[in-house]
């Protein structure tokens, strides 16, 4: 009875600071000095410095601004325009024709982004207004643009899996391993949903206006050859045994810079402007990981974590079962936080009884990730959404409902990871010698 009595002051006081405008870095701050005054002896100052300066030191998050800046240097170059270029010749022909555009694109950025508002805001320009031109179906643009954008928050590198590496020290390279597997399925899923509503609705589906050989779709595809090499470069280097993820993160930044000044596009301008993203975007990261840090703190020392690891254990939940309540607790958590927060703020709690349960913890991350994926489009605070809105100027409502049938099929993919785990597991397991960071 206890602990229920601190969860709800814990959730009381952060959903009220959340709901008065304060960011979520320092509301996470005012829960975690609440909870270390009013229910523990120890002072709370100290305590929280010497644990945030701990945690904030750690080498490994210097991947995180990295690949943040790779994919706002690239965001500022010529590359969705090549995208489009390189891609398009061969979508055309497949059933749905140019929709494809928008979840290839999505994947191939999300290799090189990490991040799922750059993934939707660079396609996105780049996809609508062509597909727009071409008299593709408007809720099917968006639909798919917004949900295939998730995708950023799987495929490595993904700044939630680093972010979700280090809570629960994990190496973040296993972590990248695992999620190229289920990325390309569940993008193989989303092309599969495509097919589908261009069988189902054929009239929908504007016919091809001019038709290449082989060879011309092949001289096209030279756009695509320097951002494949990009990728390459940076998964392989992990992958390998040659880079840690950091490492990794290094050579991507260096690679970025060589793309860009090649197009032309690394102006004096550019440079400022995608360093400055890159620190706004790291600064407001940084400022949640502390405030997620300094929570972990306060609810250690009151014993929340393991009164409620020790609670749900008493309900003898099998792992399915125990599987199917964090989903939903994090697709309603998702609803008014972003996917970080989520992870950051839950992983005191969660991973106790994940490994309580005896369920791997590299396969659980790539769990969190589709769940939170599931978060990004789903109303009143679901990131994508409003990055939608922002390009597009649809109401929300609108972009949320084009996006209900790719929600269903994250659903479907977690039942997926569910009884095919070697999705997840079996690259990083064939790792060998691989540095653990």
């Amino acid at each position: 009875m206890e602990e229920f009595y601190l969860v709800t002051i814990f959730l009381f006081v952060l959903f009220l600071l959340l709901g008065t405008g304060v960011w979520v870095g320092l509301a996470l701050f005012g829960v975690a000095y609440l909870g270390l005054e009013m229910f523990t002896s120890r002072p709370a100052g100290d305590a929280m410095l010497t644990r945030i300066w701990t945690g904030s030191s750690s080498w490994t998050l210097t991947a995180l601004p990295l690949f943040i800046w790779m994919g706002e240097i690239l965001f500022r170059s010529r590359l969705s325009q090549d995208m489009f270029r390189g891609l398009s010749p061969w979508m055309q022909r497949m059933p749905g024709g140019l929709v494809h555009v928008n979840i290839v694109g999505c994947t191939i950025f999300a290799a090189v982004s990490g991040s799922s508002a750059a993934t939707l805001t660079t396609v996105g320009k780049m996809s609508i207004p062509e597909l727009r031109k071409r008299g593709y179906p408007e809720y099917m643009t968006i639909g798919t643009l917004t949900g295939a954008a998730t995708l950023g928050l799987m495929i490595p590198p993904s700044l939630t899996l680093i972010v979700y590496g280090v809570a629960v020290e994990q190496s973040i390279s296993k972590l990248f391993m695992a999620g190229i597997i289920p990325g390309i399925v569940l993008a193989g899923l989303f092309m599969a949903y495509v097919a589908g509503w261009s069988i189902v609705r054929p009239h929908e589906v504007p016919k091809i206006a001019n038709k290449m050989t082989f060879g011309e779709k092949l001289h096209e595809s030279r756009f695509l050859i320097p951002i494949i090499l990009l990728i390459l470069v940076v998964i392989g280097s992990m992958y390998g045994g040659w880079a840690t993820a950091t490492e990794a993160a290094s050579i991507g930044v260096i690679g970025a810079f060589v793309l860009a000044a090649m197009q032309g596009s690394l102006t004096k301008e550019a440079f400022l402007e995608s360093l400055l993203g890159a620190t706004r975007t790291s600064a407001m990261i940084a400022l949640i990981l502390m405030g997620a840090t300094a929570l972990t703190l306060a609810m250690g020392f009151t014993g929340l974590p393991r009164a409620l690891a020790e609670f749900i254990d008493s309900l003898q939940l099998s792992r399915f079962s125990l599987l199917m309540a964090l989903m939903l607790f994090y697709i309603i958590l998702g609803m008014f936080l972003d996917g970080i927060s989520s992870v950051v703020l839950t992983m005191a709690i969660v991973q106790p009884m994940v490994q309580g349960a005896g369920i791997d913890l590299i396969w659980f991350g790539i769990f969190i990730v589709i769940v939170v994926e599931m978060a990004q489009i789903t109303p009143p605070i679901g990131f994508n959404l409003f990055v939608m809105q922002g390009i597009t100027k649809h109401e929300m409502g609108y972009i949320a409902k084009t996006a209900i049938p790719l929600f269903l099929i994250m659903v479907v993919m977690v039942f997926v990871m569910i009884f095919f785990p070697e999705l997840a597991t079996w690259l990083p397991e064939s790792m060998r010698g691989t540095p653990g960071r």
